[in-house]
């Protein structure tokens, strides 16, 4: 707590979660999950990653219910995740195969209105049989996460690459302090002093150009990434680059 210096094996204590309008709607409680690791000792200190952020997945327990028309209305709606025209399609169709023709229908890519039935026991049933349909779902839509934190890039299989040169280079600084004494001489009355003479070194590997061939197969992404010899935190920029050039044909997703 206070300076902490690290969050790793730490336990997040009861913290209210508040929405907008500034009430609380869940309680977050649990263990930290931190995606790095360090070490010190006498003055010296080893650090891989962040220390000081993390995650805890499935750490709030709802405190107050959100007003929901589940007895109201006579039809229901259905949010997919992705805006996805053909998926939507895929469960309207699947939907109207089991309860009958008309009872589902896509209104957009990310939207199924179903219709219910009146009665609440036969809505219970009727949600129940739709949570077991089997979904075709299409290809996902071409999405490279990104974690800032670890470094860690994850592209899916519909991410594909089109034909660009790369050049990337690193840019290191060292700065180095020695202590300098300054000893006056006996008798003078003078002062011992202690000063730091800096030393600044600045070196910046050469980056060769490389061509990158259009690579359609993810396969053929990552080949083309290994070429370029750059490690994680490296690829950060270089796809964002390539994203903005127009290279990189898929959305990019920091978390």
């Amino acid at each position: 707590m206070g300076n902490a210096k690290s969050l790793r094996g730490g336990t997040l204590i009861a913290t209210p979660l508040k929405g907008a309008d500034g009430q609380i709607y869940a309680m977050a409680q649990g263990n930290v999950v931190v995606g790095g690791a360090g070490a010190s000792a006498g003055g010296s200190k080893v650090q891989v990653n962040h220390l000081s952020a993390g995650r805890i997945p499935e750490g709030a327990t709802v405190e107050r219910a959100v007003p929901t028309p589940w007895l109201q209305g006579s039809t229901i709606q259905y949010d997919l995740r992705a805006d996805d025209f053909n998926t939507a399609r895929e469960v309207a169709n699947a939907i109207n195969r089991v309860k009958g023709p008309g009872t589902a229908e896509a209104i957009s890519g990310r939207t199924v209105a179903v219709n219910l039935p009146m009665q609440p026991g036969q809505r219970v049933a009727f949600i129940a049989d739709l949570e077991n349909l089997n979904i075709d779902r299409a290809t996902p839509a071409a999405k490279v996460v990104i974690n800032a934190r670890t470094g860690s890039v994850v592209l899916n299989q519909a991410v594909t690459v089109g034909p660009c040169a790369v050049a990337h280079g690193n840019l290191s600084v060292t700065i180095s302090s020695t202590p300098v004494i300054s000893q006056p001489n006996p008798l003078s009355q003078g002062q011992t002093v202690v000063t730091e003479k800096a030393n600044i070194q600045i070196n910046q590997e050469p980056g060769a150009l490389i061509q990158m061939p259009a690579g359609t197969r993810l396969t053929d992404v990552v080949k083309a990434l290994n070429t370029l010899g750059a490690n994680p935190q490296d690829l950060l920029a270089i796809l964002q680059a390539m994203k903005v050039a127009g290279a990189l044909n898929a959305e990019l997703e920091v978390i």
